[in-house]
């Protein structure tokens, strides 16, 4: 980790220490209040935050070759449609959401296009709880660029995860637009497996993610040869989370979090990082669930 990294993203989390503090100032009170089962008994949750990364890189593709300082704001809406069933369907779960990535580096406003808003992510997903404690979802994504630095990327994807200390999920993903995030000349599919078990040690939780990204066909195409590489990256972290105030708080569950994560980059994700093998993310973030 170079100290350019390093002070980016100190900075980024003194800005959100900075921020937590004012609000446990102003609202801490109201936060220690409510009952045991939480302020919200609706069908409908919202879940949000901010994160702020030492550079972006989406499924081992780094997208700034120069970052500088990059926050990424997101906000979910969910409807419970069915909840604490029976049989072969307990839950059946509706999400909508948005997902942006504000960006000062070559990709944003010190790039070409002097714009901040690199990319905003649209998306929609139908989830359905099964027995034996596996989930189900099926998911629609535009992933856009409002300072048109990439064309728009439509995707759909299925994901069967298990609720098991060990939480191993599987994910397969389409391309259905004209366009990919591979920068490719075909359509792609892309293949992820991976875990992410986590601890509590007291208030603190700790969280060891780890994941691996290939190509099931035509998704890591080479910008130069075409030639489709299958392994994408292999991925592990550790992520820690605190929470700001107790569970089921009248404005809802916050949280500070923070970590890094290591990647090891196949063929085209390698040339994508100016042919280095490696990259280092490291996180800071703020979020909010109710």
């Amino acid at each position: 980790m170079t100290a350019v990294c390093w002070r980016r993203v100190t900075r980024g989390l003194g800005i959100l220490v900075g921020t937590a503090l004012c609000l446990q100032a102003v609202v801490g009170t109201a936060f220690a209040q409510g009952g045991s089962g939480g302020p919200n008994q609706g069908a409908i949750s919202f879940k949000g935050g901010v994160d702020v990364p030492s550079v972006y890189v989406f499924r081992g593709i780094v997208r700034e070759q120069d970052p500088q300082f990059t926050m990424q704001p997101w906000g979910e809406l969910g409807f419970a449609l069915r909840s604490g069933g029976n049989g072969a369907m307990r839950d059946v779960k509706v999400s909508v959401g948005v997902w942006n990535s504000l960006q000062t580096g070559s990709s944003g406003s010190n790039g070409f296009s002097q714009r901040l808003h690199y990319e905003e992510d649209f998306y929609s997903v139908l989830s359905l709880g099964l027995a034996g404690r596996f989930t189900l979802a099926a998911a629609f994504t535009a992933y856009t660029s409002p300072n048109v630095m990439f064309d728009t990327v439509k995707e759909a994807s299925v994901r069967l995860s298990h609720e098991s200390w060990l939480r191993p999920y599987g994910l397969a993903a389409f391309d259905i637009g004209k366009d990919g995030f591979d920068l490719g000349r075909r359509k792609g599919t892309y293949v992820e497996v991976g875990v992410a078990p986590s601890h509590a040690l007291g208030r603190l939780t700790l969280a060891v993610p780890a994941r691996l990204g290939v190509s099931g066909k035509d998704y890591y195409e080479h910008p130069i040869t075409g030639v489709d590489h299958r392994f994408g990256f292999a991925e592990v972290g550790g992520i820690a989370t605190w929470p700001l105030n107790a569970a089921g708080g009248r404005f809802g569950s916050w949280d500070l979090h923070g970590g890094a994560r290591v990647l090891a980059l196949g063929d085209t994700t390698k040339f994508l990082n100016d042919g280095k093998g490696t990259k280092v993310v490291m996180t800071a973030g703020l979020g909010v669930r109710y």
